[in-house]
């Protein structure tokens, strides 16, 4: 049996869009769990809107995403003498022909179409005529008339389309420079596909495209057609998938959310990388649209949050700190035990970046907003802080049973209940009336900036 060989082929006049990341991502998979190869292919003929700038970012975001093609990417500009080399054998076999209708010809006889409520179709009136040498024209492929064209497709089922439905298309121009459906099928063939999968909006391409297979004596690669997705609004096709990175996301979390649009595997929500390997298949694919909610998508990065090794975590949210204004390394001490007690909360990196912010700024620098120091450090706030400060000097080993010894020792001999000055410590530790548990902030802050913040607030000008 041939080895399933997969592409993934953007053009790169934009973004990576979720959309466009699905489909490499079904590819990538189907590739992973058959044992098969995923290839890369930069579809950047069009000249005027393809740029090097594009085609890095996107190189870039699916390296991100965890998606590694096992050949050199294959960039379609440098085919382009192969590709006029296809098309001289079309001309040679006379399955092309030389088409001089102008913009203006066509247009009138789409509007008549139009008016006579019929689809427009070019009805072939170049065919046969004499060459008009110095007239612009454009190659023309020779549809067959009879029949009908079938595609078995892997997702959507047998589609049949009557080739009386489809017009002789344009594939390439006056230069020999190549069209889409053209040059697709001879990449596809050269590089040796054996299953094209994407987007079901390229279906009605498949027949013309089979058609070309046929013509050109060259194996036909089994197709499957994704469904769309609902929703993917053009602000969020412009975003792309740098975007989710900067906000925190992690890649995780989106593989797991765009492989859930379109497949399923039972009840199942949460995926690793590896179960997404081990278990998609195409077959499981749906044919109904999935539409885009981003909430659960938000959802899904929180398990994946929280499912991630504390030191990966670290290195992971260091540049969010830094971006929030604190510069700390991944290999910071403090780090991983801070991300560990938020990483159930926070949503995305960069709402654990905030979360955690705290524990590195300078004890000095801790600042208390007067409307919480009014609320949480007024009356004797401040003395039983100062008080707390003193009996957390005799701890020897700071550990979380020494620590809450030490504070219930203290609060049994004040009389005060915990909640009585737990508050109160948290916003001299944080400086927000929120936060992590009292004993798990302060063993990750450490003996001396628990007691520095301790007496700083103690010693505010706060009433």
């Amino acid at each position: 049996m041939t080895p399933i060989r997969v592409r993934f082929a953007p053009s790169p006049t934009g973004v990576l869009h979720l959309g466009g990341a699905r489909t490499a991502l079904f590819n990538y998979l189907l590739a992973r769990h058959e044992g098969g190869r995923f290839l890369l292919r930069i579809e950047d003929t069009d000249k005027e809107r393809s740029t090097d700038e594009s085609t890095r970012a996107i190189i870039d975001d699916l390296t991100w995403l965890g998606m590694s093609w096992d050949e050199e990417p294959v960039f379609q500009s440098k085919r382009i003498e192969r590709h006029r080399a296809a098309l001289d054998r079309l001309v040679s076999d006379r399955r092309v022909y030389k088409c001089y209708c102008t913009p203006e010809e066509r247009e009138e006889a789409r509007k008549r179409a139009e008016a006579e409520k019929r689809t427009y179709l070019y009805d072939g009136r170049c065919d046969g005529l004499p060459d008009r040498p110095g007239a612009p024209f454009v190659w023309r492929f020779r549809m067959p008339k009879e029949g009908e064209t079938v595609v078995d497709d892997l997702v959507q089922g047998q589609v049949v389309t009557p080739n009386a439905e489809i017009e002789d298309l344009v594939i390439a121009r006056s230069d020999g420079s190549p069209l889409y459906n053209f040059v697709v099928v001879v990449d596809d063939a050269d590089m040796g596909i054996t299953h094209v999968i994407r987007g079901k909006d390229h279906l009605t391409n498949t027949p013309k495209q089979i058609q070309i297979y046929r013509a050109l004596g060259l194996p036909e690669p089994r197709f499957g057609h994704l469904p769309l997705i609902l929703g993917l609004s053009k602000r969020l096709r412009s975003a792309g998938i740098s975007s989710y990175k900067e906000q925190g996301y992690l890649p995780e979390a989106v593989n797991n959310y765009i492989a859930r649009l379109g497949w399923s595997h039972g009840d199942e929500e949460v995926f690793t990388h590896d179960d997404l390997v081990a278990k998609f298949r195409i077959e499981d694919v749906n044919r109904s649209e999935g539409a885009l909610n981003l909430e659960k998508m938000e959802w899904l990065n929180q398990q994946h949050l929280q499912m991630s090794p504390p030191e990966k975590l670290a290195s992971l949210v260091a540049p969010f700190l830094s971006a929030a204004g604190v510069a700390v390394d991944s290999a910071h001490p403090r780090l991983a035990p801070a991300c560990e007690t938020r990483r159930q909360k926070a949503r995305s990196l960069v709402e654990l970046a905030t979360e955690i912010r705290f524990y590195f700024v300078p004890d000095e620098a801790i600042a208390i907003a007067s409307d919480v120091a009014a609320k949480h450090l007024a009356g004797e706030a401040k003395a039983r802080l100062l008080g707390l400060a003193g009996a957390l000097e005799a701890v020897g080993t700071w550990e979380t049973a020494a620590v809450e010894a030490a504070t219930n020792r203290f609060c049994e001999a004040k009389g005060l209940k915990l909640k009585e000055i737990a508050q109160s410590a948290r916003v001299a530790f944080t400086g927000s009336a929120t936060g992590p548990g009292l004993f798990e902030t302060m063993i990750v802050l450490g003996k001396r900036s628990t007691l520095a913040r301790l007496k700083r607030a103690a010693g505010s000008s706060a009433p």
